[in-house]
């Protein structure tokens, strides 16, 4: 990736690799509940040397929870979010560190119509803002025109079965 050959890097050089290249949304969220919603975006800042959190790295965490719709609740536990909220949070994380390559898993799957629409501009902004490559997994065949791309796997199980 990026002339990186991330195989043959050693485990802390491809954690490192990992935490700062890759932006992961995961289909059930993976924040931890005694965390507030802004300690949770900022948590893989915390967790590496790899990543430095400054001044300018709080300040975007703030903007990036404003557009996703939950700027006012930056204090509150991840515990008490609603599902849809608890989704935001995570594409946050996930873009905090302007990742080169987001892996979402159904990043949409919790949100109600207008949050996702506004979810997928966002994304689909910081992919073309910062040349990220956006590999998304979803069941939601409405979100298939606005990937470049299209992979689907029940063609695969078709070729399979024959």
């Amino acid at each position: 990736m990026d002339d990186v050959a991330v195989s043959e890097l050693r485990d802390a050089a491809r954690r490192n690799f990992r935490i700062t290249q890759i932006g992961f949304v995961f289909q059930d969220f993976e924040l931890l509940d005694y965390l507030n919603v802004l300690d949770n975006i900022l948590h893989p800042f915390r967790i590496t040397g790899a990543l430095q959190l400054s001044k300018e790295v709080r300040a975007r965490a703030a903007r990036l929870a404003e557009q996703m719709g939950i700027g006012d609740k930056l204090k509150r536990k991840a515990d008490d979010l609603s599902q849809g909220e608890k989704q935001r949070a995570a594409i946050c994380r996930a873009l905090l560190a302007e990742p080169k390559l987001i892996l979402a898993d159904e990043a949409t799957g919790n949100l109600d119509p207008e949050n996702k629409t506004r979810i997928l501009d966002l994304l689909f902004e910081t992919v073309k803002e910062h040349d990220t490559t956006l590999l998304a997994v979803t069941h939601d065949h409405e979100l298939l025109p606005r990937f470049d791309h299209i992979i689907d796997f029940q063609d695969f199980r078709e070729a399979a079965a024959a």
